[in-house]
């Protein structure tokens, strides 16, 4: 398992899982981190290594890593602003991220997927629900979905699943600020459908089912309490 991005919050609680089930993980990321306490007792079963991907020759070297059974991409940019404010710059990594370095994983790493695997990349709800200030947020969210089911025709049986995720309490609003991030939570919650926000665990469920159903392919899978609908 390669999982590129690997510090957030949701993809940390990610390898903790897979290491406790057993599996293989690589934690790929521009700098390789010392996963401390998420290593536990996995010894040679966590491993990491230099992934960007915005490079290239950083890529096809992953493909010396030997067979996977998944590639997960957590890896974004955000060029959140007015459009008049944007920098081409910052446009351009947003789609690094998301985008154009997700296509290069595929064309360097899809011959070392094992039957039944694939790729899962993470679009998001603002795809869906775009407001202003998060063009590019939408733009790449609503790419990374087109992108799986191009990918699940031209790599078949090699599987592509993309996961949308809501507002999820992982500690990415931490710089909120309590109060304001508790504002936020509740008036999310009383919009969403499940009238309430999402957890990591939300996530790393839908994660481990699209990893497992070797019959889910060519979609998005959304986890946002039906925030996109609201």
């Amino acid at each position: 398992m390669l999982i590129v991005g690997g510090g957030s919050g949701i993809a940390r609680a990610l390898v903790r899982e897979l290491l406790a089930r057993g599996d293989e993980v690589i934690v790929g990321g521009r700098r390789p981190e010392t996963l401390g306490d998420d290593a536990g007792e996995a010894g040679d079963r966590l491993r990491s290594v230099r992934i960007d991907l915005a490079d290239e020759a950083s890529i096809a070297a992953a493909a010396n890593l030997g067979p996977l059974d998944f590639v997960v991409s957590f890896a974004a940019a955000h060029a959140n602003g007015p459009i008049h404010e944007l920098k081409r710059d910052a446009i351009v990594t947003a789609f690094d991220a998301k985008v154009i370095g997700p296509i290069l994983l595929a064309k360097h790493l899809a011959p070392s997927i094992r039957p039944g695997g694939g790729f899962l990349l993470f679009s998001g709800v603002a795809a869906w629900k775009p407001s202003a200030g998060l063009a590019v947020m939408a733009t790449t969210n609503g790419a990374v979905s087109f992108l799986v089911e191009a990918l699940a025709v031209e790599l078949a049986p090699v599987r592509a699943v993309a996961i949308s995720p809501g507002i999820i309490d992982s500690g990415a609003w931490d710089t909120l600020g309590e109060q304001e991030k508790s504002k936020m939570f509740s008036e999310t919650a009383a919009d969403n459908p499940a009238r309430r926000i999402g957890s990591v665990n939300d996530i790393v469920s839908a994660v481990r089912f699209a990893m497992d159903n070797t019959f889910v392919t060519g979609t998005t899978l959304h986890v946002d309490g039906g925030g996109r609908l609201a």
